[in-house]
C-alpha cells in the first residue's frame, strides 16, 4: 500500500482508461491530512424516547440496498446520445456553443455531467467523514445509532457515484473550492451540532434537491435509478437532522442561537457559489473562468435553480429557529427569504419512505 500525503486536493480532471486493469499495486493512495479539536462522548443511557428517529433508523435497515448488484450496471447509455436533457441549459443559446459540432456537443454534455457529479461525489466524501464524526460526539444514544445508519448510506454513494464516473463517464472532475472551503469548516469545527446544521441541513439538503433535479433531467435510464435510490436514503437524512436539530435548539442560550444562526448563512452563501461549476465550459467553450463564473451567477435560468434548491433549506432552517430576527434580513437580500414558508422537511411521507425500492426501468419521476 502507497500513501501518498498532499497539502491540497487535486485541481485537473483525472482520466481512467477503461480497458485499464488496475492491480493494489498500481494504486496510489492520496491522502489530504486535516486536524480536528474532536470531543466525543459516551452515552450511558440507552434508551430512544423519540419513535420518529427510532422509526427513521429502522427504515435505513430495512432499506439497504447493494451498489454492487442492485444497479443496473451492465446498461451503457448509447454513445451519439446526450446524458442529459439538452434543451434546459442555459449555455444552449451561447454562439460558442452553437459552434460546436454534434460530436464535441456530446463530449460537453458528458464532461458538464461529470463535473456535476464529481461535486456529488466529493460532497458525499464529506458527508461520510462528517457522519462518522457524529458517532463520536453527537451526545445521546438515538443520534449515534442513526449517525452510525448514515455513514454507511455515505459509504455506499460514494461507492456508486466513483463507480459511475470512472465505469461510465471516465473521469473525476476535482472539487468546487467553495465546497471544500465548507466542508473544512464543518469538519474542523468542536462543535457537534455546527457539523448537524452544516451537513444534515445546508449540505444534505441542497444535494436532495440537486439529485432530484438532475433525476428529471437525465436521459440515462441507470443514472436515473442511481439517483433514486440516493434520494431515498437522503430524505431520511434531512428528515433525522430536522427532527433531533428542533428540539437541540430550543435548549441553546439567546446568544448560541445567534451564533448558529450565522454559521448556517454563512454556509449557505458559500453553498451559493459552490453551485457554480465552471471547468467545462471553460474547456468547451473558451471562456475564462470569471466569465463562466458571471455567466452561472447572472443568468435568469440558473438563479431560478439555485433558488430552487435553497427552496429547500429555508424553510427548515426556519423550522428549527435559526432565522432569527438578525439573520432574516440577510437571506432577504440575498432573495431567499420568500421560501420561508415553503413546505419543510420535519414530516416526510412515511408510505413513500416505506416503499420497496423500484427496479431498473421503472423509477417514479419523483419521491
Amino acid at each position: 500500500m502507497e500513501i501518498k500525503k498532499v497539502n491540497s486536493n487535486p485541481s485537473e480532471i483525472i482520466y481512467f482508461d477503461e480497458d485499464l486493469d488496475l492491480q493494489p499495486k498500481h494504486v496510489e493512495h492520496v491522502a489530504e491530512i486535516f486536524n480536528t479539536p474532536l470531543t466525543g462522548s459516551y452515552n450511558w443511557d440507552y434508551s430512544v424516547a423519540d419513535n420518529r428517529i427510532k422509526k427513521l433508523y429502522e427504515l435505513g435497515k430495512e432499506l439497504n440496498w447493494n451498489g454492487s448488484i442492485d444497479l443496473n450496471w451492465d446498461y451503457n447509455h448509447p454513445k451519439d446520445e446526450m446524458l442529459v436533457d439538452a434543451g434546459l441549459a442555459p449555455h444552449q443559446q451561447l454562439p460558442e456553443f452553437e459552434a460546436l459540432t454534434e460530436e464535441q456537443k456530446i463530449e460537453f454534455d458528458r464532461h458538464e455531467t461529470a463535473e456535476l457529479l464529481s461535486q456529488f461525489l466529493h460532497g458525499e466524501q464529506g458527508a461520510l467523514l462528517v457522519a462518522s464524526q457524529l458517532v463520536s460526539c453527537a451526545p445521546t444514544y438515538n443520534a449515534k445509532l442513526y449517525a452510525a445508519s448514515q455513514t454507511f448510506d455515505e459509504a455506499r454513494h460514494v461507492e456508486v457515484f466513483n463507480k459511475y464516473l470512472q465505469d461510465k463517464l471516465g473521469m473525476h472532475y476535482p472539487i468546487n473550492p467553495n465546497l471544500k472551503m465548507l466542508l473544512d469548516k464543518i469538519l474542523t469545527d468542536e462543535r457537534w451540532d455546527l457539523k448537524f446544521i452544516g451537513m444534515q441541513i445546508i449540505i444534505e439538503g441542497l444535494a436532495l434537491a440537486a439529485f432530484n433535479m438532475l433525476k428529471l433531467q437525465t436521459r440515462d435510464p441507470l443514472l436515473e435509478q442511481l439517483l433514486h435510490y440516493v434520494i431515498r436514503d437522503e430524505a431520511r437524512h434531512v428528515t433525522f437532522g430536522i427532527n433531533y436539530l428542533e428540539d437541540f435548539v430550543k435548549t441553546l442560550s439567546p446568544e448560541e442561537v445567534e451564533d448558529r444562526a450565522q454559521f448556517a448563512y454563512e454556509a449557505c452563501i458559500i453553498s451559493r457559489e459552490r453551485l457554480v461549476n465552471t471547468r467545462a465550459m471553460e474547456k468547451f467553450l473558451g471562456m475564462t473562468r470569471e466569465e463562466a463564473r458571471v455567466f452561472n451567477l447572472e443568468t435568469s435560468s440558473m438563479d431560478n435553480f439555485r433558488n430552487f434548491l435553497f427552496s429547500r433549506v429555508i424553510p427548515n432552517l426556519s423550522r428549527i429557529g435559526l432565522l432569527t430576527d438578525n439573520i432574516r434580513p440577510k437571506f432577504e437580500e440575498l432573495g431567499l427569504l420568500e421560501f420561508e414558508n415553503a413546505p419543510d422537511d420535519f414530516e416526510c411521507d412515511w408510505n413513500e419512505l416505506e416503499k420497496p425500492l423500484e427496479k431498473f426501468g421503472s423509477i417514479p419521476a419523483t419521491v
